[in-house]
């Protein structure tokens, strides 16, 4: 065998096994790559009991606290709206109009079982020990 033909297959070897690794990573991502919908598209979607994401604002007024650890409310995206039931412990950011994304399962039309919830926060919110840190040193600036 030449030299020539050597490196010939050496590049080709490469090629193909950069390849397959491309394909096994996409392959995977494709599986554990969690978005999150809208209730305008969980609507129109069948979702078969599948565990899913859905986004949006908490709706103003539907906040129901029925026992210690079990909550009602509803998901809006402002054109649509779906009723959550969760049992657990909520998120401290976690409020009416304010955004969240929950993790469940369709149960009915329009009723979601969530398994968790995340609060999301706007750009201006700062955790009470950062803030307490800088008023502490002076560099608090009540604009933030």
């Amino acid at each position: 065998m030449s030299q020539r033909f050597q490196r010939l297959l050496l590049i080709i070897f490469s090629l193909l096994m950069v390849s397959i690794a491309i394909v096994l990573i996409l392959l995977n991502s494709k599986e554990n790559i969690s978005y999150f919908y809208t209730p305008s598209e969980i609507i129109n979607k069948d979702t078969n009991n599948k565990n899913i994401r859905i986004g949006g604002f908490v709706e103003k007024d539907t906040f129901v606290k029925v026992s210690s650890s079990l909550f009602n409310f509803n998901i809006t995206d402002n054109n649509h709206s779906i009723k959550v039931i969760y049992n657990g412990i909520l998120p401290d950011l976690f409020r009416e109009g304010q955004g969240a994304v929950i993790e469940g399962h369709m149960l009915k039309q329009n009723i979601f079982k969530a398994t968790s919830v995340f609060a999301k926060h706007d750009e201006n919110y700062m955790p009470a020990s950062i803030k307490n840190e800088l008023e502490e040193s002076g560099y608090w600036n009540k604009n933030y």
